[in-house]
């Protein structure tokens, strides 16, 4: 065994810390695993006294089931509000950690500080007053209401000024011996650069808008504009129910579905996630 350690170049803390990965990892995963395989399941056999990982017996009607309901509909909604809520929200995160990395102004440490601060409060705080809002001026059940109070993530204005405290300055004044304004300068030259963390917080900024469901509940009144999360809640089972056990694999089928995005999403961008990741947590 030490001599097979020996040849891999690893030591026994590397051991350690593999085996604690996997076992995390199998842990994180097993409920993902379940859910996928109680979709395919019949209602008959979600209930066992022993946990089946793989269906004894497989079935597609729950995925019917599912797309019984104007889910088409309901992903179009999720889709184009994460969409473009992302987008808006990275490029406006963007420029704020430029400007926070690079313009000196008077308290830009302090007003980094607040930013951060305000992750300390809950989102159900600011609920009410923008609900209010949005219904008094027309807005509810839109993509507006929708899409506008998602625009700003401190997560991502942290993530971009990380980077952009790393970045090479010579780059940028090369630019502005040529002219180029600070905006200018930002637009055609570290933006294009910044890749690696703009997919980092692409990735986690769709996700959290795609599997948004309590300001969409409560925003939308129109069966036509509900978002899929919100939609899916209506497969819920109900305790007490005689479809109980149906209603149970049916949801599973929903939350499956609901996950594909953001599952391929990360997979094919896995390789920038990680690198924006680790480029906007260090500051060189």
């Amino acid at each position: 065994m030490k001599g097979r350690m020996r040849e891999l170049g690893m030591t026994r803390g590397d051991v350690i810390v593999w085996i604690g990965g996997l076992l995390v990892a199998l842990a994180w995963a097993a409920p993902f695993v379940w859910m996928v395989s109680t979709s395919f399941k019949f209602p008959a056999d979600v209930m066992t006294q022993d946990i089946e990982w793989f269906p004894r017996r497989w079935t597609l009607d729950n995925y019917r089931k599912v797309f019984e309901y104007p889910v088409i509909r309901w992903g179009f909604n999720s889709l184009v509000q994460a969409t473009v809520s992302t987008g808006l929200c990275v490029f406006f995160g963007a420029m704020a950690g430029y400007a926070l990395a690079r313009l000196r102004v008077p308290g830009g440490r302090i007003i980094f500080l607040v930013f951060l601060a305000s992750l300390m409060i809950p989102s159900e705080v600011t609920v009410v007053p923008m609900l209010l809002a949005f219904i008094k001026i027309g807005w509810a059940s839109t993509y507006q209401a929708l899409i506008l109070p998602t625009i700003a993530n401190v997560f991502s204005v942290y993530i971009f000024r990380q980077f952009f405290l790393s970045f090479p300055r010579e780059i940028e004044e090369a630019a502005r011996l040529d002219g180029a304004s600070a905006f200018k300068t930002f637009l055609l030259v570290a933006l294009p650069l910044a890749r690696a963390p703009m997919i980092a917080a692409s990735v986690i900024i769709f996700t959290l808008n795609w599997n948004n469901f309590l300001w969409p509940l409560l925003v939308v009144f129109d069966d036509e504009m509900k978002t899929l999360p919100v939609g899916i809640a209506a497969f819920a089972p109900i305790t007490g129910s005689h479809t109980q056990l149906e209603a149970f694999s049916v949801s599973m089928a929903a939350v499956t579905v609901l996950s594909v995005p953001s599952l391929l999403l990360f997979f094919f961008l896995q390789k920038y996630f990680i690198q924006g990741i680790s480029q906007g947590g260090v500051k060189q």
